[in-house]
């Protein structure tokens, strides 16, 4: 039988899975192996994820479980996302959805976030922790390599309203050396599918000499689909099996990305420590609409709201942004 949520299209028996090893049959229908299992939860804000354009400055609860569609060298979650699920069994969370979103409740989240490793791996759970979430009130987002069937991409849409989707490559070679799948025609696909219905943010990790020189074409891929998509670009983070590779320069990564801004105005250059990099300014104008705080591998933090709403305050012209500032840091529950 084959598995129906990422683009590897595994064949799937009684007692046999995939390449994610977190779907089986059971019963001659594709189960999930180890439902509502989580590697761990916590409470951050939203920049840290990174999410620049969803709810500035809120704080969400983060969330995850183990397995992954794609096999990246410099994957910095290897222990989790790479690791056999059934040998982190003894060591996961059984929580049930009601759960998760009370402990949501209970920290002052106004989001749950999932950004451990790939959410395909886990729809069915995630599909009824987005229904309580839904009668809470509480929105959620996720990150997402994009390596989903079309059909698994429309139940992600039914869980998520805000996407951070990772273009990493384009180049059939580099996929294949460095993600472990055939191109990226699927993750472009899936960007272009979810934009149609959510907020998608983009990210590309950076590896010199690797994929920096398809920069140019990964905006103009990206300027079709939506010219307000707002893109990070992360320096590699030299992890797991790309230990021995460089960071790349700064000033060559920055200098190329100047020119990409006029056609993609929403572009961030971080993860690392005081990027200049991680402000939002108005395509029309260029007003100052949002400040923040680069912290490097730790994540970001916002500084300042200037605008009102999603609109200008110079100019009045509307930028991509779902939902508006936390009023108020929220407060946690004693009890």
């Amino acid at each position: 039988m084959e598995c129906p949520y990422c683009e590897r299209r595994c064949q799937l028996a009684e007692g046999a899975f995939g390449f994610c090893r977190m779907y089986t049959v059971v019963e001659g229908q594709v189960r999930e192996r180890f439902p509502h299992m989580w590697c761990a939860y916590g409470v951050t804000r939203v920049e840290s994820i990174p999410f620049y354009h969803a709810y500035p400055g809120s704080r969400c609860l983060t969330i995850g479980t183990a397995g992954c569609t794609v096999d990246c060298r410099y994957c910095s979650n290897a222990y989790v996302a790479k690791e056999d699920p059934a040998k982190l069994q003894d060591i996961l969370l059984d929580l049930s959805p009601a759960t998760l979103v009370r402990l949501a409740e209970k920290h002052g989240c106004h989001s749950i976030v999932f950004n451990v490793n790939e959410p395909t791996v886990s729809i069915p759970s995630l599909l009824e922790l987005a229904a309580a979430a839904r009668a809470a009130d509480i929105p959620m987002g996720c990150l997402t390599n994009g390596y989903s069937t079309p059909e698994a991409t429309d139940q992600l849409a039914e869980v998520f309203s805000f996407f951070n989707v990772s273009l990493k490559g384009l180049d059939p070679a580099f996929c294949a050396r460095a993600l472990g799948i055939a191109d990226s025609a699927p993750v472009i696909r899936t960007i272009a599918q979810l934009s149609a219905r959510a907020l998608v943010e983009v990210t590309t990790p950076v590896i010199e000499g690797e994929n920096d020189h398809e920069l140019d074409r990964m905006a103009d891929i990206l300027a079709d689909i939506n010219p307000e998509t707002p893109w990070h670009i992360f320096r590699l983070l030299p992890v797991h099996k790309m230990s021995h590779e460089h960071y790349p320069r700064i000033d060559a990564l920055s200098a190329r990305l100047d020119g990409l801004r006029k056609r993609l105005p929403h572009i961030y250059f971080h993860n690392f420590i005081g990027s200049q990099w991680v402000d939002t300014y108005c395509p029309g104008c260029g007003e100052l609409l949002i400040s923040r705080f680069s912290l490097g591998c730790g994540g970001d933090k916002l500084d300042t709201v200037y605008a009102k709403g999603a609109d200008c305050p110079h100019c009045g012209r509307p930028f991509h942004l779902l939902g508006a500032k936390a009023a108020s840091d929220a407060k946690e529950q004693t009890a």
